[in-house]
């Protein structure tokens, strides 16, 4: 018995330190190139490109080879890292317009401004696949992020946490992950406190972020339901509520009464949109 335990707290412990090791390994892998151009330069971009891509490559080495046969009592590590043909469509679609709901508000004002009308515009769609920074935000920071922190990272999480803790614990991880960007602020001539506060209010809705995709993540099985959150968020970026003073008064009530309503129904929707029996997870992870 003594054996038995000592093996699932070396399980638990090597887990652990996986999950560490690869949080602090892709956040290093950005900072190898040692250069003085900004973020947003596009050799920044391409070398930063080819960082997170070799970590896509490294992280599931760990998961393939620490995550125990026990630990997958429900299905196979394919599935539990959210791959499988049932249900993607869903996956695809239902968790994005979910995320949508919660942003109501700023979509509203999207709508009235008349930007909406952008998105129909084929030249503005290929414009933005020829922009770097368009496709660092929206294709792989997305990818390599949920790849490595949901994909990757869940299964060593469930071998010694609870469902339900493992979404809090690893989205503290994803938050720890984007604290980098002090150092990009204070080499920006951000001062000290600015860049600090910048950071913290960056790593706090990050982290908040990151426990809604592990929650998407858990409950419907799919690594695309996390995905689709996760470009729509960066897309649309945290909402500028200062923006809404604008508008006219009518209007500036409209968008309000629509944030809150945005927010209702997100949380009145959470549960039943994300049933597993919708996307047709039987690991049910998350119930």
């Amino acid at each position: 018995m003594d054996l038995l335990n000592d093996s699932d707290e070396n399980t638990c412990l090597y887990s652990g330190l996986a999950c560490i090791f690869l949080t602090f390994s892709y956040v290093g892998s950005l900072y190898i190139w040692r250069s003085k151009l900004n973020r947003d330069h596009p050799r920044t971009i391409k070398r930063r490109f080819f960082s997170v891509f070799c970590m896509m490559l490294i992280a599931p080495i760990f998961t393939f080879t620490l995550v125990k046969e026990e630990t997958l009592e429900r299905g196979t590590l394919r599935e539990y890292m959210g791959f499988r043909l049932s249900g993607m469509i869903a996956a695809l679609i239902i968790p994005l317009l979910l995320t949508a709901t919660l942003f109501l508000g700023p979509l509203t004002m999207h709508f009235i401004a008349g930007t909406w009308r952008l998105y129909t515009n084929p030249v503005i769609w290929i414009s933005s696949f020829q922009e770097l920074v368009w496709l660092r935000n929206h294709v792989m920071a997305p990818i390599s992020e949920e790849w490595v922190f949901r994909s990757c990272m869940m299964p060593l999480l469930l071998q010694c946490l609870d469902p339900l803790t493992a979404v809090f614990t690893g989205p503290f991880l994803f938050g720890i992950a984007h604290f980098h960007h002090v150092h990009e602020l204070l080499s920006g001539g951000h001062s000290i406190k600015s860049a600090l506060f910048i950071s913290l209010f960056q790593f706090s809705f990050t982290t908040v972020f990151g426990a809604y995709s592990a929650y998407l993540f858990l409950r419907t099985g799919h690594f695309f339901a996390p995905l689709v959150a996760h470009v729509f968020c960066n897309h649309l970026g945290f909402p500028n509520f200062f923006e809404v003073l604008r508008f006219p008064l009518l209007q500036r009530i409209i968008i309000i009464i629509n944030y809150f309503l945005g927010l209702y129904l997100w949380i009145y929707l959470l549960v039943p949109l994300t049933s597993p029996s919708i996307y047709g997870n039987k690991l049910e992870l998350l119930t």
